[in-house]
């Protein structure tokens, strides 16, 4: 048992139950596969408030990865393709995944290598801030890519 003052001593259950209950403070078990079990006396209203503070805090430092995705045609034009490849960048600078796919449409899926082709040019512009974290495959009519940002950024 852990008294409020910092005291460690073992000391028979109903002993402690009463200790706590002359400081008008909780018996609360914290480690019960230990030999003996280990108790704190301890405000239990309080300790659950600190806990959920604290777990607010971690998660509010905790910064959320996002998945952003992009939309091409096979036959996407140059300009458009830029346009693109800039929002990436800026995604995977803020810390986001960034999922580009190439939809195929109608008798578009006769053009499968063009859209290969336009998704590793996406790979080249953007190697010195993304990784590959899944390699261009085909799910559907859609051939899906996701890059992520380095680690070391």
């Amino acid at each position: 048992m852990v008294e409020p003052d910092g005291d460690h001593e073992v000391v028979p259950f109903g002993e402690a139950l009463g200790r706590a209950h002359d400081h008008d403070l909780d018996l609360v078990e914290v480690a019960p596969d230990a030999d003996p079990p280990v108790c704190k006396v301890l405000d239990y209203g309080k300790y659950r408030y600190e806990k959920q503070k604290e777990e607010q805090r971690r998660r509010k430092k905790s910064k959320s990865m996002e998945m952003k995705e992009l939309r091409f045609r096979p036959r996407t034009e140059e300009h458009d393709f830029n346009f693109k490849v800039d929002h990436a960048r800026e995604f995977l600078e803020d810390g986001n995944k960034v999922k580009a796919y190439v939809q195929f449409k109608g008798r578009d899926i006769v053009y499968k290598d063009q859209g290969m082709d336009l998704l590793r040019r996406m790979i080249e512009e953007l190697q010195d801030v993304a990784r590959i974290d899944q390699q261009p495959e085909m799910e559907g009519r859609r051939m899906v890519m996701i890059l992520a940002p380095h680690k070391n950024k």
